[in-house]
């Protein structure tokens, strides 16, 4: 009798297991898919102060910095939207923004709040376009001179203006944040 309550016992323990190990693995797909950050409710409270959707900031932070907010490139762009200083002071001036350090730029707020007033602008830039967002994404990347020289040089479909993108790295960044917002591209 003994042996069969330790089978009966070693049976539901297995059930249970298994159901906590299902449960385990359903809730890490679940958060993956989600792609929750800590940085999410700036994001949301910047993005609707500047009517910029927060998956378009979230997916433009996987691009520059992969969410690492000490990121620093090479010419010298800082945290997580990887933020040039004139572009900081653009924001500053912009903003009358008062007692101004670039190293402000690593504080996760401050840099999304830049960066997304940046991204806002450029996005006003180009708002009479059918889509603004490939002429954005390219403003932000490369300069406004840049994108204009590239508007000029395509027709009017935002296509014909990634394929004119004379620069390898702005063409791929403008690809690779376009597909991770929306799947476009």
């Amino acid at each position: 009798m003994s042996e069969n309550v330790s089978k009966k016992s070693a049976r539901l323990i297995i059930g249970i297991n298994l159901a906590a190990a299902g449960l385990i693995i359903a809730l890490a797909i679940s958060q993956s898919l989600r792609r929750t950050h800590a940085f999410d409710e700036l994001m949301f409270a910047i993005g609707e102060q500047n009517e910029v959707d927060p998956r378009l900031i979230s997916a433009l932070i996987w691009k520059e910095s992969r969410y690492d907010p000490l990121a620093t490139g090479k010419a010298g762009e800082r945290g997580l939207m990887q933020i040039m200083e004139p572009a900081a002071m653009e924001w500053v001036t912009a903003e009358t923004i008062k007692n101004f350090n670039p190293d402000c730029l690593y504080d996760p707020k401050t840099n999304i709040l830049a960066g997304t007033w940046y991204l806002a602008k450029a996005l006003r830039d180009w708002s009479k376009k059918e889509d603004p967002l490939p002429y954005a994404l390219a403003q932000y990347n490369a300069g406004r001179s840049n994108a204009l020289r590239w508007e000029r040089a395509s027709e009017t479909n935002q296509l014909a203006f990634i394929e004119s993108i004379t620069y390898p790295g702005t063409k791929q960044y403008v690809g690779d944040i376009l597909k991770r917002y929306d799947g476009r591209h």
